[in-house]
């Protein structure tokens, strides 16, 4: 599995909604939800790759899939 660099916050949304996933709340964190997942993203730049990883993996994508979606 390739990793993902470091990417801000705000692209990860972007692609995210492009994914389907809505911004349900902000705060520290950003809360996405697509009615069934729920998704939380810090609100930081950049958010590592270990994290971003996880994030992706828990939305149900691929890294590749998040990529093109990028």
């Amino acid at each position: 599995m390739s990793r993902i660099a470091g990417i801000a916050h705000l692209r990860a949304v972007k692609a995210l909604e492009k994914a389907g996933f809505r911004v349900a709340r902000q705060g520290k964190h950003i809360v996405m939800t697509n009615g069934v997942i729920v998704l939380t993203i810090p609100r930081h730049d950049p958010v590592d790759a270990f994290t971003m990883g996880g994030i992706v993996r828990d939305a149900g994508l691929t890294v590749e899939e998040f990529r093109r979606l990028l």
